[in-house]
């Protein structure tokens, strides 16, 4: 199971996929291994789309995602696919889109500018704001965004990881204009209207699950209008028609996506995990702001993410030195994103609040060596 600042074997690390609660982890390797029935148990090794494993999994997961976000069963599709939000860059244009018609992008970071290039390809994209010049430090306001007139959708990154903005508040819709986000990194660690959304898309690794799993949510009465040249496993009528099990479905990873939902619904739900989180994004950023710019957020405190935390130092010596320390005590991979360098402390559901203080403490006691 996987973490993000791995403080010794307890905590995780910015770039790596989020970890699961500890408390889950003793709970799998119970139901694992001492199920009743042997095919749930043998989940990883028999996953065979015919098998009941695919079955049991997939069924014990679906009703879940639909408590947590409210999804209008009756209206939405909960779908379980593989591939990546990468992959979504494409189904998303291919299934709600003509080759010819408008689609709206609102580039705020590396995540919505690869998901517009890919549209490219598939419709007539076009940006309708782009928070490069600034760095990627910020985000739109309503007024900001040159929407098109006619547009199938505008399509938006919920929270970009590199950068670390979050919207607080999402655009408005022109008209009949579709609005369509990746919440990849901050799915289920606050509590989302659903019902502004015609497509959510999310990969599970931040917040719910390993890798390998794409959590889709998509407006019934939008399936069945796929571009004819769309590949047969990103159409997704045909995953709903089969209930994502068209092929051999990824259910040793969505089981364990149920049980991060059980543990989700059992202590508070997204209420309580967006309470837990603004909590310890305040522990950080409150060390940040107060360290008399020995520490510097590049990022609009109005926009600032919940779940990834940019942050620079006086020189990439300093920051190395930094990163070297924080490595020492367990915390590792803190450096930045190659395009942006820097330190960046990825702090998903799972990381504890003694994660971030543990983190907090070092940057105290980093500044005071090197102040005094």
């Amino acid at each position: 199971m996987a973490t993000s600042m791995h403080l010794q074997s307890s905590f995780l690390a910015p770039r790596n996929p989020a970890h699961q609660a500890s408390h889950v982890s003793p709970s799998f390797s119970l139901r694992y291994t001492q199920n009743p029935n042997p095919g749930l148990s043998r989940v990883a090794f028999v996953c065979n789309r015919p098998s009941d494993a695919a079955r049991i999994c997939f069924e014990a997961s679906t009703s879940r995602p639909l408590q947590l976000e409210r999804v209008r069963h009756e209206l939405d599709g909960v779908l379980f696919l593989q591939g990546g939000a990468t992959t979504q860059f494409s189904s998303a244009p291919l299934n709600l889109c003509n080759s010819n018609d408008s689609a709206d992008y609102v580039v705020t970071g590396s995540w919505s500018d690869k998901a517009f290039k890919e549209g490219q390809k598939y419709c007539n994209a076009k940006v309708v704001w782009n928070g490069k010049a600034a760095k990627y430090t910020g985000l739109p306001s309503q007024g900001d965004l040159s929407l098109t007139p006619g547009a199938k959708f505008l399509h938006i990154c919920a929270n970009e990881t590199i950068h670390g903005v979050e919207f607080k508040d999402y655009p408005t819709p022109q008209g009949e204009t579709l609005l369509i986000a990746d919440m990849s990194s901050n799915f289920c660690s606050k509590p989302v209207d659903v019902s502004k959304f015609s497509l959510i898309y999310a990969g599970a690794q931040k917040n719910i699950g390993p890798s390998g799993v794409t959590i889709v949510i998509v407006r019934k009465d939008l399936l069945g209008s796929a571009q004819p040249i769309t590949p047969v496993m990103l159409d997704y009528k045909i995953h709903a028609d089969n209930n994502s099990l068209f092929n051999t479905p990824p259910c040793f990873g969505i089981y364990i996506c149920g049980l991060v939902f059980d543990d989700l619904l059992a202590n508070g739900g997204l209420e309580a995990a967006e309470k837990r989180n603004i909590e310890k994004a305040k522990l950080l950023y409150d060390a940040i702001d107060g360290s008399n710019a020995f520490f510097k957020c590049p990022v609009d405190k109005a926009v600032r993410s919940l779940m990834n935390v940019p942050f620079t130092m006086a020189t990439p010596e300093l920051e190395a030195e930094f990163i070297k320390e924080a490595a020492g005590q367990g915390m590792v991979q803190l450096k930045g994103h190659r395009s942006v360098g820097g330190i960046r402390a990825s702090i998903y559901n799972a990381m504890p609040k003694a994660g971030v203080e543990k983190l907090v403490a070092l940057m105290k006691a980093f500044q005071a060596r090197h102040t005094s």
